[in-house]
């Protein structure tokens, strides 16, 4: 079954919002064009607590961007973004949200940072997304989204790692920084992750 992982479109990672991707936004009405083209539609949503402990006014002392270690693992400190029933978490209003089957909320711990939509960080708990995908039938996972380079990219290598066809939908998606995201996509081709663009979807 050839199912789309759409991570993370939401208000506060488009241009505007308090964490926002450097066109963010030029990436929906791709998304949206894509949809019917697959037999199942999931989503990620960041999902933060007010006091998680990625945000940088957490962390007395710290400012955005500063690296802190949590459970053995670099944290990057951010903005405060995607919190928990603002409007910043919301997806984008012109996401179609239509075909989307299931929403998979992540970063709801205070304690620990959650990239990918599969695991935490420290890979401590999982969100039930594999069990749902091969209860479904799923197969081959095709994701885009915000941003290219952290969630993408992380959920894209634990879905590897959980034995899934990964394919990097790359024009449906936009990073942080583009540096990042070249020497993570050799990662991707070495893993047999195939990078790809929405027009090569049949």
């Amino acid at each position: 079954m050839k199912t789309l992982i759409i991570i993370d479109v939401q208000n506060d990672f488009i241009p505007g919002g308090s964490l926002a991707v450097p066109e963010g936004d030029k990436i929906i009405p791709l998304i949206n064009s894509i949809q019917d083209k697959f037999d199942l539609v999931v989503a990620s949503q960041d999902w933060h607590p007010e006091d998680h402990i990625s945000f940088a006014s957490n962390n007395p002392g710290k400012k955005i961007f500063d690296q802190i270690q949590v459970h053995g693992q670099q944290q990057t400190l951010w903005p405060n973004h995607c919190v928990q029933e603002s409007k910043g978490a919301e997806f984008h209003p012109q996401l179609n949200t239509r075909r989307i089957e299931a929403i998979f909320r992540k970063g709801t711990d205070k304690n620990i940072d959650s990239y990918s939509v599969f695991y935490d960080n420290g890979h401590l708990k999982s969100t039930g997304l594999t069990g749902y995908l091969k209860a479904q039938g799923a197969s081959q996972l095709y994701m885009c989204g915000l941003a290219s380079d952290f969630c993408v990219y992380y959920s894209l290598m634990d879905a590897f790692k959980e034995g899934f066809a990964c394919f990097f939908i790359e024009d449906a998606s936009r990073p942080i920084n583009s540096e990042q995201l070249e020497k993570q996509k050799e990662e991707m081709r070495y893993h047999g992750i195939q990078i790809i663009s929405a027009s090569d979807i049949e």
